[in-house]
């Protein structure tokens, strides 16, 4: 397929365009999605995005008998210049922006805690057992308390190939 801007080189880029609710597919090739970016971010940057995430009820405007405004403890960005920029200045800015941040980072991520990533087989076995997804950190307690079970079952049973293989494993997950 050939770019649809310059005609001459190979689109790499497929780029779906909605425009006042008409939508138009254009096939760029690298050079010319580049310009297409820039030009885009011109019009629409990504503290625009962030800002207008961040425009809830909650947030849209500072409480009025609050007469300070809100700011990070650390580094002092104030809350206004994160909604302008859409950066924060430190990782207190989670805690001290956290009433505000709350709803935009449930609407970027889809929560606004982390579960961190779980092993496939670990989540399957957690969920059945419990109900409900665990998080990463007690998914690997319970493969380790699992895998430390097995060690003792070969141990006794002296079936010392197995044991090496599972005490292998578990010295795996706790480098990881």
């Amino acid at each position: 397929m050939i770019c649809d801007i310059c005609g001459k080189k190979k689109a790499t880029v497929h780029l779906t365009e909605i425009v006042d609710e008409q939508m138009s597919e254009m096939h760029l090739c690298e050079e010319c999605a580049r310009q297409k970016s820039s030009q885009m971010e011109q019009q629409f940057g990504i503290a625009d995005l962030l800002a207008g995430l961040a425009d809830t009820p909650k947030s849209a405007s500072l409480k009025d008998n609050d007469k300070s405004p809100l700011q990070c403890a650390r580094c002092h960005l104030p809350y206004e210049d994160f909604r302008k920029f859409g950066r924060l200045g430190c990782g207190e800015c989670y805690t001290s922006f956290k009433d505000h941040l709350s709803g935009l980072l449930r609407k970027i991520h889809g929560s606004n805690k982390y579960l961190g990533k779980i092993p496939p087989a670990f989540k399957e076995k957690l969920t059945a057992s419990s109900g409900e997804a665990p998080t990463a950190a007690s998914a690997l307690a319970d493969g380790l308390e699992d895998l430390k079970q097995q060690l003792q079952s070969a141990i006794a049973a002296e079936d010392f190939e197995r044991a090496a293989i599972i005490r292998d494993k578990i010295r795996n997950m706790e480098q990881k």
